[in-house]
């Protein structure tokens, strides 16, 4: 019988995802999957004999674009893959993922399925595992996860279900590099080299993390946030790191030299170059070839420092959730562009949005044009822009309509920094095209 509503579950979800496809009534990123379960409630579990080699990535930071940036490498040495490539990654959007792709006469090589911190346990009950990255451990959406040490918690409850999984960690990071497991590789930066000094802009205020003796740890070196090379006088420190980089970050991309071997991604920041050592470890570790010269062909996922235009202007989109990641991409923001910001305050984005005040917006001071807040929250943003010492601000609610006056008002170049649902919504728009 599992095997009958099993067959009728992957029936079912190609037709809603054709029919949704056809009609562009929904992006289908989790509803189908939603239905699945209620047809098929052993779904995941019934999916395994249909993957070889299974692969999540968590973390708070960079989990689209280090899975996307995976898939794009195992794909491009031709293997077959399955990826929630749309970033849906609760329980139901993987699902919804599976769904669409799983066939019950074809065996793929690799699934590489990012997952929310909180549901990688529940993804775990049923679905096997081989590798989980951990990308980084941040503040996020204070009201669904509450402190770092929750976050890390579900994480590791999910790790604890799969004692025999590859765990590929930040070592930069002393949260991820303190996960527990019996097979622990790390990936990590050595030196930083920014071409460009404006590239290099500093936190204007820097948080403590604690050793687990409780004393504060210390830093030779500190790239961002709490990562760097730790230590702590109990003897605490970062661990052996097997795959070290040295990063050098231009304008519009960067090159991480591995164990005397360079790659060049075209991808901006230091974050980002975060996000494609832990793919490059990964790929590495799978004996994945061709990796310096498929990089060359990745293509970011929509919203994390894609490429648009409006109006025949370049608008460059990029996600902002949380304070640590805000401020990377706020350091990288072109100040002679006109500038959107959109604010949700949905259930996907967080309810809470005091993370705004930790934010530093500050890095915006002497943006040359006014500066438009959006979304459902853009009179806390404009208050928070003034507290910057931000004066030039245009509060336009309806992102549609904001969209619209930004790409006839910009004389050049465009930035947009939407939450994860105003993106969803911008995305939809049909003004703003790729190339």
């Amino acid at each position: 019988m599992k095997k009958v509503s099993f067959y009728f579950s992957l029936l079912f979800a190609k037709f809603v995802y054709y029919f949704f496809k056809i009609t562009k009534l929904s992006s289908g990123t989790s509803v189908i999957g939603m239905m699945v379960l209620k047809i098929c409630p052993d779904f995941l579990a019934e999916c395994n004999s249909y993957i070889k080699t299974k692969i999540n990535v968590t973390g708070t930071n960079g989990k689209t674009t280090t899975s996307g940036l995976i898939a794009h490498l195992i794909k491009n040495s031709g293997y077959s893959i399955i990826n929630n490539s749309m970033g849906a990654n609760m329980l139901t959007g993987v699902v919804n993922a599976l769904a669409v792709a799983v066939s019950p006469f074809k065996k793929f090589d690799f699934s590489v399925i990012e997952s929310d911190e909180a549901y990688l346990a529940k993804i775990y009950d049923k679905f096997d595992a081989d590798y989980l990255l951990v990308t980084n451990l941040f503040r996020d959406q204070l009201d669904r996860y509450g402190e770092l040490a929750k976050t890390k918690q579900l994480i590791q409850n999910g790790i604890d279900k799969k004692k025999n999984i590859k765990l590929i960690l930040n070592a930069d990071d002393p949260l991820v590099a303190s996960f527990e497991g019996e097979n622990k590789i790390y990936y990590g930066i050595e030196n930083v080299f920014y071409a460009d000094e404006t590239l290099k802009a500093k936190a204007l205020t820097e948080e403590v993390f604690t050793c687990p003796c409780g004393k504060e740890l210390k830093y030779t070196e500190k790239f961002y946030a709490q990562q760097g090379h730790y230590y702590c006088e109990c003897g605490y420190k970062r661990p052996y790191v097997k795959y070290k980089a040295d990063v050098s970050i231009y304008k519009d991309y960067s090159i991480l030299k591995i164990n005397k071997i360079s790659y060049e991604i075209p991808l901006v920041g230091l974050f980002n170059a975060y996000n494609a050592l832990g793919a490059i470890t990964l790929a590495l570790e799978l004996g994945i070839e061709n990796i310096q010269e498929n990089l060359k062909t990745f293509k970011v996922a929509f919203g994390r420092s894609e490429v648009k235009f409006v109006n025949g202007k370049r608008a460059l989109i990029q996600l902002i959730k949380n304070p640590i990641g805000a401020n990377e991409v706020l350091k990288t923001v072109d100040k002679h562009s006109n500038i959107l910001i959109a604010i949700n305050d949905n259930y996907a984005d967080g309810r809470d949005v005091s993370w705004l005040w930790d934010a530093e917006f500050e890095f915006l001071k002497g943006a040359e044009n006014e500066i438009t807040v959006s979304g459902t929250r853009a009179e806390d943003m404009a208050l928070r822009l003034k507290y910057a010492g931000i004066e030039k601000i245009k509060i336009i609610k309806d992102i549609n309509k904001a969209v619209e006056y930004i790409g006839k008002s910009a004389d050049n170049s465009i930035t947009i920094l939407p939450t994860y649902t105003a993106l969803l919504k911008i995305n939809k728009i049909k003004s703003l095209r790729s190339k």
